[in-house]
């Protein structure tokens, strides 16, 4: 295989130097590969370009909803109900065309598959035209929009058991070939909607980082996610591109008193980090920029929310830290106290002390927890880091603070992470954190007329100058950095406006994909 990927980059070489502009195919190794198949049902391209399936809306750089299939969107009066025009050009890779029945199929099907993609809220897809859909929903959900956006359509009439294996759809590319932890080799869809793309042929690359810096450095790839410890070693003919994102790192505190448990037996509940004290003098002295230089090799950015830079974060909730006298001020004021001069504050008898624990599998999340215990022997506060199994740590994280990661471009991801009804709920809000304030306004912004007008609720859960999920308020997590998600580009490809790109390195890079550019003659 590699021996053909380098006679492709020849070619590759050659046509650079030809007069007649001519895109080569592409090679890229950015990961991405799903256990489950192309099968946007069960949850394929929830997280982005879901390539070989046409979405009713999708984001643009500015992650601003525009058409993809859809050419208007309405929600009727009681919110309740989405009207869905079609195009009428949007045809599968076989040629037929699609229709609203296709529309109603997948919605429907997604409704009742139990897959990785909920749509439980939805109580009816159904066809009313030819081309126009209705989405109705058992009550009102502003981030229903997130399905209009990630959940690609397939043809009802060729939907079935082996799908996820040989997906079609309306989307831009069409399968050719799929090795399972090898490579996937895809082809421009000849009915997509969207215009002419200019690659013949682009072949995904799978394996471990080894694999992948090999291949751009043999010249073999022409766009690789890197890690950041590797990023600016850039290969010749190449270059580096660092892309924001909201791929973030942070710790959060369980914060309810100890002595409950679930009901699997887990213990619930930290008497230390219960005291929001505790909490909020932590996002006072952290500082994240160290985390940054330490953790990424200086490729990211300070986190002070889940949501920075997004259209609904609020800076307002920031807090900015670095502040160790401002820290210590408020754990004296709230009466942790080092009497016995050890170093370690007490209250009431209990020492300053609690287990930080983070997948042992995940070196970065490692060096971060390390970096953030020893900023905190800085305030009095002792953070005990533990290296745990994913299966051990879902039974510590309702007792223990725990360095996690998320990151989306849906703030339906803020809605689990810190609304009551969460609490205890999967992976969401193991904190068990709860505030009917920021419950109030959270549901609020589900239950606004349109998603412009859902942003001042989702800002104000974090902060509304009296109370707030951030930092400045109930400071429910300590988030630490935003990973900067770093490729390798061959000089001669343009990959045009970047999104800020959510949590996963390497796959989001394609969202773009179908639009991408090859500028050498």
């Amino acid at each position: 295989m590699l021996r053909s990927l380098l006679l492709s980059s020849s070619l590759a070489t050659l046509l650079c130097v030809s007069p007649v502009v001519a895109a080569p195919p592409l090679v890229l190794a950015v990961g991405g590969e799903p256990e489950a198949g192309f099968d946007p049902i069960m949850g394929w391209g929830r997280y982005g370009n879901p390539l070989f399936q046409a979405t009713l809306l999708k984001l643009d750089a500015n992650l601003e909803m525009v058409g993809d299939l859809a050419t208007s969107w309405t929600l009727s009066e009681d919110r309740l109900t989405w009207t869905i025009s079609l195009r009428q050009d949007a045809k599968f890779s076989d040629g037929s065309p699609l229709t609203a029945e296709d529309v109603a199929f997948t919605f429907n099907t997604a409704r009742d598959a139990g897959g990785l993609t909920d749509m439980t809220i939805l109580r009816e897809a159904r066809a009313v035209g030819p081309y126009k859909v209705e989405l109705e929903l058992k009550k009102p959900q502003i981030t229903f929009t997130s399905h209009l956006v990630a959940l690609g359509i397939v043809p009802k009439d060729h939907y079935g058991a082996d799908y996820s294996r040989h997906p079609m759809g309306a989307g831009p590319f069409k399968l050719v070939e799929w090795r399972e932890g090898e490579q996937l080799i895809v082809e421009p869809n000849p009915y997509w909607h969207g215009g002419t793309i200019p690659f013949p042929r682009v072949t995904f690359i799978f394996g471990d980082e080894a694999v992948a810096l090999n291949l751009a450095r043999s010249g073999a790839a022409q766009l690789v996610a890197v890690p950041p410890t590797d990023a600016d070693m850039v290969p010749a003919g190449m270059h580096v591109t660092h892309v924001q994102t909201v791929d973030n790192r942070g710790v959060m505190f369980p914060t309810e008193a100890a002595g409950g448990t679930t009901d699997t037996g887990a213990p619930i509940g930290n008497d230390v980090t219960a005291d929001r004290a505790i909490r909020f003098a932590i996002n006072q002295g952290l500082d994240r920029e160290a985390l940054v230089a330490l953790a990424l090799n200086g490729h990211g950015t300070p986190a002070y929310g889940p949501v920075d830079g997004l259209p609904w974060d609020n800076p307002d909730a920031h807090v900015a830290g670095h502040d160790v006298a401002a820290a210590r001020a408020t754990l004296e004021a709230a009466g942790w106290q080092d009497e016995d001069g050890d170093g370690v504050r007490e209250k009431n008898g209990v020492e300053a002390r609690f287990p930080l624990v983070y997948p042992s599998s995940d070196s970065l999340r490692q060096a971060l927890a390390l970096g953030f215990a020893e900023q905190l022997g800085a305030l009095g506060i002792i953070a005990e880091p533990v290296g745990a199994s994913w299966d051990a740590l879902a039974r510590q994280m309702h007792s223990s603070a725990v360095v996690f990661g998320w990151g989306a471009h849906d703030p339906s991801e803020i809605y689990a992470l810190y609304h009551g009804s969460f609490a205890g709920v999967d992976w969401y809000n193991p904190g068990f954190y709860r505030n009917p304030v920021v419950d109030a306004h959270l549901d609020a912004a589900q239950g606004s007329a349109d998603f412009s007008s859902s942003l001042q609720e989702w800002k104000a859960a974090q902060w509304d100058g009296t109370t707030g999920f951030g930092a400045k308020g109930d400071a429910a997590w300590a988030w630490m950095v935003n990973i900067a998600h770093s490729y390798w580009i061959n000089d001669c490809l343009d990959i045009g406006s970047l999104q800020i790109e959510p949590h996963g390195h390497g796959y989001p890079i394609t969202q773009g994909l179908a639009s991408w550019k090859w500028n050498c003659q």
